[in-house]
């Protein structure tokens, strides 16, 4: 397909996550000016790319020095589709973070996502990003940016909580993905007005400056915590507790798990419940 505005090439392939990621590596590795994607259909599809993603795009660089500026596009939510459609396997790619090897992305606006892209390829170097891209937000009525944004915008690392709670909030909840939108809607059933949330849209590097400063803007917070909807286990808790070793950092998501979601409907939403009750105690909301 091509037109006045450039040109596009799209091929099909057969159903072989490894020999398909492989290509995709080396192609952008051998094209650094393309934006070369590679997405899967849900993010569990890269365990059949693992050898490709632990050998080459996490490592290369450090064992080989070759830069590669590879996009990978990773479904993730607990949006109750079984535990093999709802985990990207977060957890995996942020213990392979190290010497800033790559970049985690979890982007909860349509205009953060497509400067993320963006800034991949307009930057003088190249790294692999990974970007965790919830289905849910692909129609989600409040996800959604302006004209401006997209055409005058930036990618933001952190959003802080719109609602300017900076003098109020006793809790500051730093959360990540589409779960910032599910713990919204909860507050605001439960009429909780006294709970910032606050956007980790960049995993790695992680910000921790902007982080910080943000975190410094509430001064009467008497909780910080991390948020995720992810097993204990799994998801970005681990990283984070790690990495923000300055700050009483509490945690609320569901039980450690051996799978990363259930298998039943019924479990889920049993589950997503103790998740939001066990997360407002700390709004000093009862149970509902």
């Amino acid at each position: 397909i091509s037109s006045d505005q450039g040109r596009i090439e799209i091929y099909d392939s057969v159903l072989s996550e490894e020999a398909v990621m492989a290509f995709e590596y080396g192609f952008a590795t051998a094209e650094p000016s393309c934006l070369t994607i590679w997405e899967a259909q849900f993010g569990d599809f890269m365990n059949g790319a693992q050898i490709m993603i632990d050998q080459f795009i996490t490592a290369g660089e450090d064992k080989w020095n070759i830069q590669s500026g590879l996009v990978m596009l990773l479904p993730h939510g607990y949006e109750g589709q079984g535990a093999e459609h709802s985990s990207a396997r977060l957890e995996r790619y942020l213990q392979s973070c190290g010497d800033l090897n790559m970049q985690i992305v979890n982007a909860t606006t349509p205009g953060n996502h497509f400067h993320a892209l963006r800034r991949q390829v307009k930057r003088n170097f190249r790294k692999p990003l990974v970007v965790f891209s919830p289905k849910m937000i692909l129609r989600y009525p409040k996800a959604v940016s302006s004209l401006k944004e997209l055409a005058e915008g930036g990618f933001q690392e952190v959003i802080d909580d719109p609602k300017g709670l900076h003098k109020t909030a006793i809790t500051v909840v730093l959360c990540s993905g589409k779960a910032y939108y599910d713990f919204m809607e909860e507050a605001e059933s439960r009429g909780v007005d006294n709970m910032a949330f606050v956007r980790v849209e960049q995993l790695y590097p992680l910000p921790k400056n902007q982080i910080d400063a943000i975190l410094a803007k509430y001064k009467k917070a008497e909780n910080i915590v991390w948020a995720q909807e992810e097993p204990e286990n799994m998801g970005a808790w681990t990283f984070m507790a790690m990495n923000m070793r300055h700050v009483d950092l509490k945690c609320v998501s569901i039980p450690a798990s051996a799978a990363p979601a259930a298998g039943a409907k019924e479990i889920h939403l049993r589950r997503v419940k103790k998740l939001y009750e066990n997360l407002f105690q700390y709004a000093g909301v009862p149970a509902k």
